[in-house]
C-alpha cells in the first residue's frame, strides 16, 4: 500500500478516535449532571422538608381577649410550642397595640408594631397610659429573621377599668381563656360574658373613634349602644357628649350641651357601677 494512502487512513483514524472520545465525554457528563441534579434534590428534601415540618407543628398561644387597665402594667401571655421546632433567631412580631402603648421587651418597629426576643415572653407586659381606654385587634406572629411568618395568632385587647372588665358574677369562675384583671365579681349591669364584653367594648371604642375625629353626635349614638348593652364606661361617655363641661374641654363649636340629658346618662352610668358619675352629677347640679 502506498505510503500515501497508509498516512490518510491514519489520519481518519486519529479523527475518528477523537470524535469517540468527544461524545464518550458527553455522554460521562451528561451522567454526571444527571446525578448531581439527583443529589440536589435529595438534599433540598433533607433540608426543606423538616422546616415545613417545624412550621406546620409550631403555634401560638394567646388568650382570645387579653384586658388591661388604664395607667397599668399588665402581663401579656404569649406561648410558642413545641419548644423544639422553634427555629433560631426567629422573634415574636406584635402588631395593632395602640399607639400610646408600649411593651416591656423588644422595640417598636412601627406605630403599634413591636418586635420581641424570644427570651422576653416570660415577663412580657403592656404599658398601658393614662386615659386610654378602647379594645384593639392584635396580631402575634413568629417571624424569621429574613421576614418570614411562621404561625400567626390574633387576640383582642380590651382596655378599661377593673371594674367594668371583671368576668363573670359572682361565685362564678373566671374563663380560662380570658385574662382577668381585678375582683371575680363583676360591676353591678355589666355584660356578663365574653362574647357581650367584646361587643359592648367594641361600641365604645368606635364611639372614642369618631369623637376624636370631631363627629359628637356618631360618638354619642355608639356609647349609648354600649350603655344599653351593659357597660357604665359607655353611659359614662355618652352623658359627656351633652354635659356642657366636658362639651366645653372638646372645644365643639355649634352643639348645644342638654343637662337633663347628660344627668339621665350620669345616673345609667352611676347605677352601673361608675363611680366617677356621682361627681359628674354633683357638679351638674352646681351649674
Amino acid at each position: 500500500m502506498p505510503d500515501r494512502l497508509q498516512k490518510r487512513l491514519a489520519e481518519l483514524e486519529r479523527r475518528n478516535g477523537e470524535r469517540r472520545a468527544a461524545l464518550l465525554w458527553r455522554c460521562i457528563s451528561g451522567r454526571a449532571a444527571a446525578v448531581g441534579l439527583l443529589a440536589a434534590a435529595a438534599v433540598l428534601l433533607v433540608i426543606v422538608t423538616p422546616a415545613s415540618a417545624q412550621q406546620a407543628r409550631l403555634s401560638i398561644n394567646v388568650a382570645p381577649v387579653m384586658l388591661a387597665e388604664p395607667a397599668s402594667r399588665s402581663p401579656l401571655p404569649i406561648q410558642i410550642g413545641p419548644q423544639d421546632a422553634i427555629l433560631k433567631n426567629s422573634f415574636i412580631r406584635i402588631r395593632g397595640l395602640p399607639a400610646a402603648a408600649a411593651l416591656s421587651e423588644g422595640h417598636a418597629i412601627g406605630p403599634g408594631a413591636w418586635a420581641v426576643p424570644l427570651v422576653g415572653l416570660a415577663s412580657l407586659a403592656v404599658i398601658v397610659p393614662v386615659g386610654l381606654q378602647g379594645r384593639w385587634d392584635v396580631v402575634i406572629g413568629l417571624v424569621t429573621i429574613d421576614g418570614t411568618v411562621l404561625t400567626e395568632s390574633k387576640t383582642a385587647l380590651v382596655i378599661a377599668p377593673a371594674q367594668l372588665i371583671a368576668p363573670g358574677n359572682k361565685g362564678e369562675t373566671p374563663s380560662t381563656n380570658v385574662a382577668s384583671l381585678g375582683p371575680s365579681g363583676a360591676a353591678i349591669g355589666a355584660p356578663v360574658n365574653t362574647e357581650e364584653r367584646e361587643r359592648a367594648f367594641g361600641l365604645l371604642a368606635k364611639g372614642q373613634e369618631q369623637l376624636g375625629r370631631g363627629s359628637v353626635y356618631s360618638a354619642r349614638m355608639f356609647f349609648q349602644r354600649a350603655a344599653e348593652a351593659g357597660l357604665a364606661e359607655g353611659a359614662l361617655a355618652a352623658g359627656a357628649t351633652f354635659d356642657p363641661m366636658e362639651l366645653g374641654k372638646l372645644k365643639v363649636i355649634g352643639l348645644t350641651p342638654d343637662v337633663a340629658a347628660a344627668r339621665k346618662w350620669y345616673e345609667k352610668a352611676r347605677e352601673l357601677g361608675a363611680t366617677e358619675a356621682t361627681e359628674r352629677l354633683r357638679r351638674l347640679e352646681r351649674q
